[in-house]
């Protein structure tokens, strides 16, 4: 089979199923690589797909960033098209709705159980090349509300409620500043006990 999608998809040699991102959608609705840190953009995609499949449009993105998040399917890198159809496939028998890869250098989709028309892909290909990093998330976003409302089903961003990295982070910082604080309290005491202490031990030895 994976010869058989090589040759259909113009890759150079066999591929081994080895991806990533085809292990990881199988559960999940997005697969986001290393490279990109976890960010308020990336939870409000994550949110928006949540969103998609209760509103009538089930989608799954894979973000991918460099060739090293292909997996074994490095000969796909910069093929965000022949991509998709290969992880369409290989998610066939536990997904049907559309996949959306997309990549530096543009955005590819498999319409799912949908018989292929072209159509989603030209709505994809509509949007510029994002080029790298954050804005591969940026384009995701743009690229499942555009063939969202495609199809019929238009998602909106408004009402979908994500937790800020910064909100977080601060949660961090404030425990950590409770930690210090206590531990700079508990020194105190016992400093202060100790100098309690001293005059006492004076008495006594003045005392003998």
């Amino acid at each position: 089979m994976i010869v058989a999608l090589a040759a259909a998809f113009g890759v150079p040699g066999a591929l081994a199923d080895g991806d990533p991102a085809s292990d990881v959608l199988v559960t999940e609705n997005v697969f986001v690589p290393l490279e990109l840190s976890i960010t308020r953009q990336t939870e409000l995609l994550s949110a928006l797909l949540n969103s998609s499949a209760p509103a009538g449009f089930p989608v799954r993105v894979a973000l991918i960033a460099a060739p090293d998040d292909l997996g074994t399917a490095t000969a796909l890198w910069r093929n965000p098209v022949g991509y998709s159809r290969y992880l369409g496939t290989e998610l066939s028998l536990a997904f049907t709705g559309q996949v959306v890869v997309v990549m530096p250098n543009g955005i590819g989709v498999w319409p799912g159980r949908v018989a292929p028309t072209g159509a989603e892909q030209r709505v994809a290909s509509e949007l510029p090349a994002p080029g790298g990093g954050r804005a591969l998330v940026a384009a995701a976003i743009a690229a499942v509300q555009r063939l969202a409302a495609a199809d019929g089903h238009p998602l909106a961003l408004d009402g979908i409620r994500v937790t800020a990295p910064a909100a977080a982070a601060s949660s961090s910082d404030a425990t950590e500043w409770l930690v210090i604080g206590g531990g700079a309290l508990l020194i105190a005491l016992s400093w202060s006990a100790s100098l309690r202490a001293r005059p006492l031990q004076l008495w006594r030895r003045a005392a003998t």
